[in-house]
């Protein structure tokens, strides 16, 4: 299955459309489809089928469930823009947007995972970028250059660059980005998902104070990754 970015009907409701339920959009038809399969599995009696099905279909539910989340961050604070745990924590050179040295936090998200990804500071979208890419796994520091990813360049209301990356896995590979240039966005909104997976890179300046380090858990919208001076 070919991934891409979707974000479509973007600029007709970027937040309006988000639904009131703590389920992502994106997830209905997996998880209706599941349920559908299911039921029609259960009604031509094939007992032990069906309780494979509805497994697969509650694994579903649980992967695209996208609970609210309290922000409780300062103005010069990073929030997480994924749940899951922190595999590498360096400096490096952006390569993408600015070329500056900078912090990159990479967070691997496994399955059970919420994958709901959120904005990690307050500012204005300067550039999205899709790359096509391959599909290795999203642990392995290498994914970041050569998987499917989509870019989010975002500057903050004092002009600091702050970079998050999309990184598409060997499961996920349909990557969701709603924001496009010039969307206004706020601290730990919601902005997009990878579908059954799997990575996120977040690139600040060299002089931010980091929070975490490699092997930490952290919660999208709700853990401090970092202070900007």
């Amino acid at each position: 299955m070919s991934g891409r970015v979707s974000n479509k009907d973007l600029r007709l409701d970027f937040r309006e459309k988000r639904s009131h339920i703590p389920f992502a959009r994106e997830g209905i038809p997996y998880a209706l489809g599941a349920a559908f399969v299911t039921l029609i599995t259960a009604i031509l009696g094939h007992c032990f089928l069906t309780w494979g099905l509805l497994v697969v279909t509650m694994l579903v539910g649980h992967f695209f469930r996208d609970p609210e989340r309290i922000v409780t961050a300062g103005a010069a604070e990073v929030v997480s823009p994924a749940d899951g745990t922190v595999i590498a924590a360096e400096l490096c050179e952006e390569p993408r947007f600015t070329r500056n040295t900078c912090w990159k936090i990479s967070i691997f998200m496994t399955i059970f995972n919420v994958h709901v990804n959120r904005i990690p500071l307050t500012g204005t979208i300067r550039s999205v970028h899709y790359q096509e890419g391959k599909f290795f796994a999203a642990n392995r520091l290498h994914a970041s250059r050569s998987n499917e990813q989509n870019w989010l360049w975002l500057q903050t209301d004092a002009g600091q660059d702050i970079i998050v990356t999309q990184v598409a896995g060997w499961i996920a590979r349909r990557i969701v980005c709603w924001p496009m240039a010039g969307d206004r966005v706020l601290c730990g909104e919601r902005f997009g998902l990878i579908r059954f997976g799997s990575r996120v890179d977040l690139y600040v300046p060299a002089s931010s104070r980091l929070h975490v380090k490699k092997g930490d858990r952290v919660i999208a919208g709700g853990s401090i990754l970092c202070q900007l001076d």
